[in-house]
C-alpha cells in the first residue's frame, strides 16, 4: 500500500508540476498572429501527456490551459472547452505512443503529431461553431476567421510535435537515473 501511494503522490506531484509550466508559458511566451497567437505550451501539453500517460497527462494539460482562460476572462465556457481539447490532445499523444513496452522514436513522434493535429481540428471546430452558431457570422465570414486561426494553429502544431518528442527522450534518461520515471507509470 505504502508504496502505491507514493507513486500517486508523485504523479499528482508532477502533473501539477506540467500544469503550472503549460499555465506560465500560455501566459508569458507567445507571438499574436491573425487574430490568433503562436505559444510554446501546446509542446508542454504534449509531453505531459507523453511523461504522464493518457490520465494525467491529460489533467496537466486541460488544467493548465483551461485555468489560463478562466483566469484571464475567457469564460467558463471557454475554459472548458480548453480543458477538453487539451486533455484530449495529451491522451491521444499518450494512446498513440503506447505504453512503455512499445514505446519507441516512431510511436513517440506518431503520438506527438495526431495529438498536435487532434488539437487543431478541435480548435476548428470550436472556431466554426463560436463564430458561426454563437456569434451568429455568415459562413463565408466564419471560414475567413478560420482561415486566419489556422495559420498560427499550424505554427503550434509543427512546434508541438517537434519539440515535446525532443524534450520526451532528453528527459527520459534523467527520470530514470533519478529513479523517479517508474514512478510516473
Amino acid at each position: 500500500m505504502e508504496k502505491n501511494s507514493s507513486k500517486s503522490t508523485y504523479k499528482i506531484v508532477v502533473t501539477g508540476l506540467m500544469a503550472a509550466i503549460v499555465f506560465v508559458l500560455t501566459l508569458f511566451i507567445e507571438i499574436p498572429l491573425f487574430g490568433s497567437r503562436v505559444h510554446f505550451a501546446n509542446s508542454m501539453c504534449i509531453l505531459s501527456g507523453l511523461l504522464l500517460g493518457p490520465v494525467y497527462g491529460g489533467l496537466a494539460a486541460g488544467i493548465g490551459s483551461g485555468l489560463f482562460d478562466f483566469i484571464y476572462g475567457y469564460g467558463v465556457d471557454e475554459a472548458l472547452i480548453t480543458f477538453a481539447s487539451k486533455f484530449a490532445m495529451a491522451a491521444v499523444a499518450a494512446l498513440i505512443a503506447g505504453g512503455e513496452a512499445r514505446r519507441n522514436h516512431a510511436s513517440v513522434v506518431g503520438g506527438a503529431v495526431i495529438g498536435a493535429w487532434t488539437y487543431v481540428a478541435l480548435y476548428m471546430l470550436k472556431t466554426f461553431v463560436y463564430r458561426h452558431f454563437v456569434y451568429g457570422l455568415t459562413i463565408e465570414a466564419t471560414f475567413v476567421i478560420m482561415g486566419e486561426k489556422i495559420i498560427a494553429s499550424t505554427i503550434n502544431a509543427i512546434f508541438a510535435m517537434t519539440v515535446a518528442p525532443v524534450l520526451y527522450f532528453a528527459l527520459k534518461p534523467v527520470l530514470e537515473k533519478a529513479n523517479l520515471w517508474n514512478k510516473l507509470k
